[in-house]
């Protein structure tokens, strides 16, 4: 991966160092410390330091390479939705049954082996940085960064709360027309996965909730939602802790008649382009395996 940023020095920032002006363009002193060691800042096309001092009419030149791809990463060729690409992020709509990392089990067949996969064909380098996560049968959108300054600004984004996410989600019974959900989030007791409602000890989480339709003979309800926190399995504790638990969930709910896995989608994303600023918008459409709860209404 290369990536080449140019900016123009204006009287706002004449007088400061390059390191303090490229902090304020999100850059972390890890980031910094590797471009300067690489010999990759220029002013003016002379090779420059991070303590020089910026003068009005310049021009400011870093460039980005990453040379190696993550380690471990098995490129393996799996369904890989592309919704949107440019030289600093990618939109993915993520199938069910493909966790985000490798893990213990799960060395093959993860979004970052499709990812090394769809590299590897372009013959590219590339680290791989996810921005948002989902869980291994949650569908959806997310991000992943192209490179360090992208995924360092998107970082900083994400826990400022500015990427907004919104979610479908089938849960059982006739869910009230709105509502919200702040009930604090923790880990169950004797286990590393489970999470459970804690007014004790569990971190602050909040759910906004919005019935869509509801559908008498499968007596369930198409539920749209907006996260305020991303606690680990937040949607599917609060429904549960509510009383409408999503079918086919295995850990809070393993009730297979209508579906085999929670029917939960990641379906609209809103945030700023991490380096032009530009408001992106992204939608995805629910997937096949939901879709029976609109069928049933019509």
């Amino acid at each position: 991966m290369k990536r080449d940023f140019y900016y123009p020095i204006d009287a706002e920032h004449a007088g400061e160092s390059i390191e303090f002006f490229l902090k304020s363009k999100g850059y972390s002193k890890h980031i910094i410390i590797g471009v300067r060691d690489a010999g990759g800042i220029e002013v003016d096309g002379l090779h420059a330091i991070t303590p020089q001092i910026l003068k009005q009419g310049e021009t400011l030149h870093i460039h980005l390479e990453e040379l190696e791809s993550s380690a471990r990463i098995v490129p393996t060729d799996l369904p890989f939705p592309i919704v949107y690409e440019d030289e600093d992020i990618m939109v993915i709509n993520k199938p069910s049954n493909m966790p985000i990392h490798p893990s213990q089990g799960n060395f093959e067949n993860t979004l970052a082996n499709a990812a090394a996969w769809y590299f590897q064909q372009k013959k590219e380098a590339f680290v791989y940085r996810v921005i948002n996560r989902l869980d291994r049968d949650t569908t959806g959108l997310l991000i992943i960064a192209k490179h360090a300054l992208s995924a360092c600004i998107l970082s900083q984004m994400s826990s400022r709360r500015e990427i907004h996410r919104e979610y479908l989600a089938i849960a059982t019974g006739k869910v009230d027309e709105k509502g919200t959900i702040c009930a604090p989030i923790g880990r169950a007791d004797d286990s590393t996965v489970l999470r459970c409602v804690d007014e004790n000890s569990g971190d602050y989480a909040c759910t906004h909730y919005q019935r869509l339709l509801y559908d008498k003979k499968s007596d369930c309800s198409l539920v749209r939602l907006r996260l305020e926190t991303g606690r680990t399995h937040q949607i599917r504790v609060h429904m549960k802790h509510i009383g409408h638990p999503l079918p086919g969930d295995f850990l809070y709910n393993p009730d297979y008649r209508l579906m085999h896995r929670q029917p939960l989608h990641s379906f609209q994303l809103d945030f700023r382009h991490p380096i032009t600023g530009k408001a992106m918008h992204f939608e995805a459409e629910v997937p096949g395996d939901m879709q029976w709860i609109y069928k049933e209404i019509s």
